[in-house]
């Protein structure tokens, strides 16, 4: 059988991070975790799970953060696993199988069941929300800030979504605020990097679309009162991205009262 890595990106995780190696020990010839200057006991939690822990600063560039973790790699194969993410039974029973043909012209692509407040999300576009993460090591990297892509030169092939990893994207309201305003920044830069700009009828119209794709058209509705409040605070964050980027690069001057009138 081939040999696989295990690849984390973790910052300020102690509470969670012990499920997710726990999860993924049973297939882990190796488990690398890249540790973001944790404040908390995350780094010495992973290295009494075994892992081999670097240190080293994210400053907001997923995409280099996981290249550097893919370097660390001794093993032909890596997986991809957030610290807030399950590895399922099923899901390790595929994994083996594919390790043991050992066919480097493959990556694979795998479904996330996500669950807030302890339901899962299966409608609204939630799922089965397919992620590449099962790769050859060798002609992978990793780009982007948000929404990072893994980058190789191999065919995908999609496992079949009862194979899928339980992932918990939010903690909590209030972490979900949080990561609300940082990806709405870091989506909003992205596109003012790309040369995109933002009107009135953006900041009005993204928003309604989005929420209506995303609670009629994808069946959040289905999900039922969680799947009403995602929806529509779908359209909050996909307002605040639009209007972060209709400002963007501009000064907010302030105006002293030698400046006024």
């Amino acid at each position: 059988m081939a040999k696989l890595s295990i690849l984390i990106l973790a910052k300020n995780e102690e509470k969670f991070i012990g499920a997710c190696l726990d999860s993924v020990k049973n297939i882990a010839d190796e488990i690398i975790v890249i540790d973001d200057f944790s404040t908390d006991d995350t780094a010495a939690i992973c290295k009494r799970h075994g892992a081999k822990v670097f240190q080293r600063a994210l400053n907001g560039d997923w995409g280099s953060q996981q290249t550097f973790a893919v370097n660390q790699a001794t093993c032909d194969w890596i997986f991809i696993i957030d610290a807030d993410e399950r590895l399922t039974t099923e899901l390790e029973a595929e994994i083996k199988k594919i390790l043991r043909e050992d066919d480097k012209n493959f990556a694979y692509r795998v479904a996330r069941l996500s669950y807030f407040w302890g339901q899962p999300l299966k409608h609204g576009g939630w799922f089965p929300d397919y992620v590449t993460r099962l790769l050859p090591t060798k002609g992978t990297y990793v780009e982007g800030l948000v929404h990072q892509k893994i980058c190789h030169p191999f065919k995908e092939i999609d496992l079949d979504k009862s194979k899928y990893l339980v992932h918990y994207p939010y903690r909590d309201w209030e972490h979900y605020f949080g990561k609300f305003n940082v990806y709405t920044t870091l989506a909003a830069k992205k596109m003012f990097d790309a040369g995109k700009s933002a009107s009135l009828f953006d900041v009005i119209a993204h928003p309604i679309w989005a929420a209506f794709r995303m609670y009629f058209l994808r069946g959040g509705f289905l999900d039922g009162r969680i799947g009403f409040i995602l929806s529509f605070f779908h359209y909050f964050y996909t307002m605040a991205k639009y209007v972060k980027l209709w400002y963007f690069g501009k000064e907010n001057r302030h105006v002293t009262e030698d400046d006024e009138v």
